[in-house]
């Protein structure tokens, strides 16, 4: 088993920020893209700087499937199709002013499994990695959550400032 560089065994040694959604996993924290909102229509994010469809080997390509961030407004969405170098058709309208930045990240279709912090104290509504729906109740404040986590379901979760570690 190959370990990561410089990794603590039996340590995380990557986090980012979980937006929760009853649909969409928690991502890869492989981020592909990031940058800010040019225009947006329904439900595109449009980037008139962006490279969506990759160069060469040093800026990935956005695949569909892949999941967005809007990091201004914390909504989520996938990607359902690239329709050019600086737009992307997503599954729900998160974009609804210029200038909200975004992150992109890999998509998870198959949940891997991420232990949780959650930030601030509450209910955390989550699918584990065996697709097993679970309400954790209470919380508390700077809490590790020590379960295989695929995805926080918006639906019952009243928790914040989640954290997914891997």
């Amino acid at each position: 088993m190959a370990t990561l560089p410089n990794a603590v065994e039996n340590q995380a040694s990557i986090a980012f920020k979980v937006i929760p959604s009853n649909t969409i996993n928690i991502p890869q924290p492989y981020v592909s893209a990031t940058g800010a909102s040019t225009s947006f229509i329904g439900a595109t994010l449009i980037d008139g700087g962006a490279n969506f469809q990759g160069v060469g080997t040093s800026v990935p390509q956005i695949l569909p499937g892949d999941t967005v961030y809007n990091d201004t407004t914390n909504t989520i969405a996938t990607v359902v199709s690239v329709d050019s170098n600086t737009q992307l058709t997503l599954s729900a309208t998160i974009f609804l002013a210029v200038g909200d930045d975004y992150t992109i990240y890999q998509g998870n279709p198959e949940p891997n499994s991420f232990l949780l912090y959650v930030g601030t104290t509450g209910d955390v509504s989550i699918q584990t990695s065996m697709d097993q729906a679970v309400i954790l109740k209470n919380v508390g404040n700077a809490s590790f959550i020590p379960i295989g986590v695929g995805r926080v379901n918006t639906l019952g979760t009243t928790a914040s400032d989640i954290v997914a570690l891997i």
